[in-house]
């Protein structure tokens, strides 16, 4: 079997996009060998493919990616491999190499407008490093993924290579019968709003979706996921009162996670326009709302406002007040068109789901086969 080396600079368990193209390269005859890290708080890992998961003595910074990437390099030069997929611009420098030292084919995957995420826009020297990474490399590529069609077209704008879309849809899920004592214990009662992702970060409007709370009456709010704003979500929390009204749970198993979708009667999105990354994003958790049909209740980013309004789904706002925000809460659950929401969400996963996404990978991988 050819064996593709997949490469990301996380810890594996929740990145489900990464996971969805392992699996659906095993289908078609690949053998996969996932490769990440490991931190001391990273959930058990199974999988049906191999995977490598690096203990580092840096978990952040400029030691880290140099750990991170002098380990990768290493890896991939001795490991056995017939095609190499590096997963962001973070684990891109070494597949190069290795794949120009061995004469191994590379594929990119670009999960997002790397150098225009927050953590970059405001730090130019350390922008200019990845950007330089990214302008070096990326005209040489030949085949390329990312998240969406604005994406495509400003690489292919920037740098004349061709880009595949490959949107971060949920598979079909089939739910089981949700257990009623599941339920009563996570809502009781109470209407139930959820905010989740492994990338809950700064100006992704969780600080305005907990302070929303202290505004609305026989309403919980779910936050599950991971992010650098968890410390201050509790914080919030804490000074609000709000111990009986919000719900930090940290990351959780997929599966698990789509029971507290599922049962949720409101999905966020929140993002807020202070870069283009968020800008053109397309979160995977809309699409996970989508199959669990649980209407949406999005911030006027370009990509999801548009897939909201088209297929009406739910709500946009142009606002980021927990008080507005709360007002349009209770306006969406008590909404005559929740109903129509619902029904048309019901539509929409049968038309977004990863089984027809996939497509796309089947013809760029099949001639590696």
């Amino acid at each position: 079997m050819k064996t593709i080396i997949v490469s990301v600079t996380n810890d594996l368990v929740t990145d489900q996009r990464v996971h969805k193209v392992c699996t659906t390269l095993q289908e078609m005859g690949f053998s996969i060998h996932l490769v990440g890290r490991k931190l001391k708080q990273s959930l058990p890992l199974q999988r049906s493919y191999k995977t490598t998961r690096m203990k580092l003595l840096f978990t952040k910074g400029p030691l880290f990616y140099a750990e991170y990437n002098l380990r990768l390099f290493m890896l991939l030069l001795f490991a056995k491999k017939n095609v190499l997929l590096a997963n962001d611009l973070d684990t891109l420098f070494p597949n190069f190499l290795v794949s120009r030292l061995t004469n191994k084919p590379i594929v990119y995957d670009s999960h997002e407008l790397f150098t225009e995420v927050p953590e970059l826009i405001n730090r130019p020297k350390v922008q200019k490093i990845w950007l330089t990474i990214e302008q070096f490399i990326f005209p040489k590529l030949k085949d390329v993924f990312t998240v969406n069609s604005l994406i495509a077209t400003i690489y292919k704008d920037r740098y004349s290579v061709s880009v595949k879309i490959l949107r971060n849809i949920a598979p079909m899920f089939r739910f089981s019968e949700i257990d009623k004592v599941f339920v009563e214990k996570v809502k009781g009662t109470s209407k139930m709003i959820i905010l989740q992702g492994a990338g809950i970060n700064v100006d992704r409007g969780g600080e305005e979706a907990v302070e929303m709370m202290r505004y609305l009456d026989n309403v919980v709010l779910y936050v599950i996921g991971s992010g650098d704003v968890f410390p201050i979500l509790k914080d919030l929390v804490k000074k609000y009162k709000l111990e009986n009204k919000v719900f930090l749970l940290g990351r959780r198993p997929y599966d698990e996670l789509m029971q507290y979708t599922k049962i949720a009667d409101l999905g966020l999105s929140l993002d807020k326009n202070t870069n283009l990354n968020y800008e053109y994003s397309l979160p995977n958790k809309v699409f996970d709302y989508i199959q669990a049909e649980t209407p949406l209740l999005v911030s006027n980013r370009r990509v999801v406002a548009k897939l909201v309004v088209d297929e009406n789904i739910g709500k946009v706002i142009d606002y980021h007040s927990p008080k507005m925000m709360a007002d349009k809460v209770q306006e969406m659950l008590f909404s005559d068109e929740y109903l129509t929401w619902k029904a048309n969400l019901k539509t929409a996963a049968q038309k977004y789901n990863w089984e027809k996404e996939s497509k796309v990978i089947k013809e760029v991988y099949s001639k590696f086969l």
